[in-house]
């Protein structure tokens, strides 16, 4: 009941779950080069965020995900940002130069393996992990993830 009376503006658009769903145990290449997993960020809440660098809705709403890993990142949430297809890291480091996003991951994901397994069809899409990491709640296209609405969702996602 709380989370209908909070999902306004952009957050009218996200999926709640009513069972949290596998997510992936999917390879894909930490900001350094390094394979990692999903599996890193257990135990903490994950707000997941597909994304590339041709993706003109993808640079809108990326700055709102940067304000809020600044409100929000801790030990106990972060925000992930992951670039699924041909993303070469210097063609993403200059989009968020350009953007001015300094506080996220660089991670890739270049054969869309993750993306694929998490069954991202579209561009950008941003998924909500539990500390167990299953997927809680999933959010088709651009959103402005830092505006009261986004924080009161998150808020109380966190607190079930």
């Amino acid at each position: 009941a709380a989370l209908s009376e909070v999902r306004a503006g952009d957050m009218r658009m996200l999926i709640v779950h009513s069972e949290p769903t596998r997510s992936s145990d999917a390879a894909f290449l930490a900001e350094d080069g390094s394979e990692m997993t999903l599996a890193e960020y257990e135990g903490q809440f994950v707000v997941l965020n597909f994304w590339a660098t041709w993706c003109t809705p993808c640079r809108v709403e990326m700055p709102h995900l940067s304000a809020l890993q600044t409100q929000i990142g801790s030990d106990e949430i972060q925000v992930v940002t992951v670039a699924t297809g041909r993303n070469p890291p210097p063609a993403m480091r200059a989009v968020f130069d350009e953007i001015g996003v300094e506080n996220l991951p660089l991670h890739r994901d270049p054969r869309q393996a993750l993306a694929r397994d998490m069954g991202v069809l579209g561009l950008p899409v941003t998924i909500i992990l539990d500390r167990d990491g299953m997927e809680i709640a999933r959010l088709q296209g651009e959103a402005d993830w830092a505006d009261e609405n986004a924080l009161a969702v998150i808020d109380i996602l966190l607190a079930e």
